[in-house]
């Protein structure tokens, strides 16, 4: 009998990914793979699976949503299993939620197995908490892109005075900032952005709001990325500085 599930393979790090993900992987017949997901994790899908890359990542070529769900659909309705396999979780920013409402539609229930978000791990990945008492008393998640229901109000966002973590910002980070600053953000209000969170491959520009666009540029970071804006980076700042404090010391 044929099954679906939607799949979040974590952040990046292949450690990250939960084991009900990975016992769920070992059983489908079919696997449907994210551009952002780390290649590792495949390890888990059975040998004679069909693993077929449906990518989709702003600033590259991506299989159109109607096309990935046509074949979700052509796979179950042959009577095969099927993971949908996502980067982070399937239900923040992963259009799980598209997905799952297509299944409905055609009479099929599917299985959702959360995973870590990327704007939980990493800021995490560099000491950031993205809630504190002293900073923040709350967290909003909000895409950067500016498609499908258009331009965030970064007003309204600025002035719940919470945590912004801000996914798929890279390419429009210039616009970001100046909107937050035209908004009442204070210019000194401390910022993170961190690529390829939890991979080895890591890396991350801490900063102020203002200057922060051209800090990121300079240090040329890029996609995948996630931005963090707003007190608790802060916390990153201070890390920072006293990691290098002990490699001074360090005999």
């Amino acid at each position: 009998m044929s099954r679906a599930w939607l799949i979040g393979a974590g952040p990046g790090d292949i450690e990250l990914m939960t084991l009900k993900a990975t016992r769920a992987l070992a059983r489908a017949d079919v696997v449907l793979v994210d551009d952002l997901v780390n290649p590792e994790v495949l390890q888990f899908a059975r040998a004679d699976a069909l693993v077929v890359y449906v990518g989709k990542r702003g600033g590259h070529p991506s299989t159109p949503q109607a096309g990935i769900v046509a074949q979700m659909l052509e796979h179950l309705q042959a009577g095969r299993s099927v993971a949908r396999l996502k980067g982070g979780d399937p239900f923040v920013f992963g259009r799980g939620g598209e997905e799952q409402q297509a299944l409905h539609a055609a009479g099929i229930e599917v299985d959702i197995i959360n995973g870590i978000t990327a704007g939980i791990a990493a800021p995490a990945a560099i000491g950031i908490p993205v809630t504190h008492r002293d900073h923040a008393q709350g967290v909003v998640f909000v895409t950067g892109h500016g498609a499908g229901s258009g331009e965030p109000d970064w007003a309204a966002l600025v002035a719940t005075r919470m945590t912004l973590v801000i996914y798929m910002g890279m390419q429009r980070l210039n616009d970001i900032v100046e909107a937050l600053l035209a908004a009442g953000m204070r210019a000194d209000t401390p910022c993170a952005a961190i690529e390829s969170a939890t991979r080895p491959e890591q890396r991350h520009v801490l900063g102020h709001l203002n200057g922060f666009a051209d800090d990121v540029s300079r240090a040329g970071l890029g996609s995948p990325a996630i931005v963090v804006i707003g007190g608790v980076a802060s916390l990153a700042l201070a890390a920072t500085a006293a990691a290098a404090a002990n490699a001074d010391r360090a005999p």
